[in-house]
């Protein structure tokens, strides 16, 4: 048997014309350094340039072997920000579909920015894994190229973002959920309700809030914008945010909170001003996290089924490399569904001479009045 030749790419038996990579680096009008740069998948290449060099790479017959042989036994996970409660669910989704490939879960945070680190492609290449799932975030053009070029499939779950036609994601229906989750405030009577969003910068809680306006606005409602804050699906947003709106003369009667944790961010501001949930305030959240059942009330929200998506984007990324990228992108859309539990009810009675405005009510013995 011939020794198979030690480059990193290798001519095809197919093709009838091969180059020199110095032949290639001249056609392409860049140094022999920089080809061997792009086969060896440095980052310190220009996007245009790559890409150049790679459409004569092909054009030559020229394919990497397969990259199995020289993959990590691991899975690249990239959160945006690592936010325990709602993370645990997609670790535990992502580390279920690796365990039944014998791989293991590498995992990373972005700190807040939408693209991770000028280094992190250079590890993650170094590292060589099976995939990248990217939660909340995405890539820029250098690293999508670097990861390409390495032949290292990647998905983003829950993009921020619209990710590209030619990027495999898996999300879930944000705007149905946001739709119904108002719809149900509607049906027990809400007039006036309110919506805490997520960051406007992410595509996931546009579409939330964009399914709230539908929803009032096939009732015959009015989209207030002073009854709409933009929040960062963190518990101390939604506690602000709640303090703003119940706090205001005309208060809304039921608050859709953009997630879970903005939901009891709200709950502590109603406890403090004295309101009871659901007599005199309703909320509903959004994900469905365990601690939505351990609450008191147990929260109405809207099931995102994280596990579930997390497993989906762990799977595809496995198809995509044992596929070697070419099975074309992917859009996964997973369905969202409204849990009914204790924190909504029916709106308040009017108090007599009290119009629209918080006053106090009755309640039970030693029970702070509704300021």
């Amino acid at each position: 048997m011939r020794p198979s030749k030690p480059a990193e790419t290798q001519p095809t038996p197919q093709s009838t014309q091969t180059a020199t990579l110095a032949e290639i680096a001249r056609e392409a009008g860049v140094s022999a350094p920089t080809v061997s740069k792009v086969l060896n998948g440095r980052a310190d290449v220009a996007p245009a340039t790559r890409t150049r060099v790679e459409d004569l790479l092909r054009a030559y017959g020229y394919r990497r072997r397969r990259a199995e042989a020289t993959r990590s036994p691991l899975i690249d996970l990239v959160f945006h920000e690592f936010e325990s409660a709602w993370a645990m669910e997609v670790i535990r989704g992502v580390e279920n579909a690796a365990r039944e490939e014998g791989l293991s879960v590498v995992l990373s945070e972005s700190a807040g920015r939408l693209t991770p680190g000028r280094t992190w492609a250079d590890q993650v290449a170094a590292r060589r894994p099976h995939g990248v799932i990217l939660v909340l975030s995405g890539l820029d053009e250098s690293q999508r190229a670097l990861l390409t070029s390495r032949s290292i499939p990647f998905v983003v779950m829950d993009p921020a973002g619209d990710p590209g036609d030619d990027v495999p994601s898996v999300g879930a229906t944000n705007w149905q959920g946001g739709l119904a989750a108002t719809r149900h405030l509607v049906e027990l009577g809400h007039t006036r309700i309110a919506a805490i969003s997520g960051p406007s910068r992410m595509m996931c809680s546009r579409a939330r809030v964009d399914g709230y306006r539908a929803a009032l606005e096939t009732a015959g409602l009015p989209v207030e914008p002073a009854l709409i804050k933009v929040g960062d699906f963190h518990h101390e947003t939604g506690y602000r945010a709640g303090l703003e709106l119940l706090r205001s003369p005309d208060r809304p009667t039921a608050v859709f909170a953009g997630n879970d944790l903005q939901a009891l961010g709200l709950y502590e501001a109603a406890r403090e001003l004295g309101l009871r949930i659901p007599e005199d305030l309703s909320v509903v959240g959004f994900d469905d996290l365990p601690i939505a059942r351990w609450v008191g009330p147990p929260l109405t929200t809207v099931r995102q089924p994280l596990m579930e998506m997390a497993e989906t984007a762990a799977k595809l990324v496995l198809n995509l490399g044992r596929e070697d990228g070419t099975s074309g992108a992917t859009r996964v859309e997973l369905a969202t569904s409204l849990v009914v539990r204790n924190s909504t009810g029916a709106p308040p009675a009017p108090q007599r001479g009290a119009g629209n405005c918080a006053t106090s009510h009755d309640g039970p013995a030693g029970e702070a009045p509704v300021s």
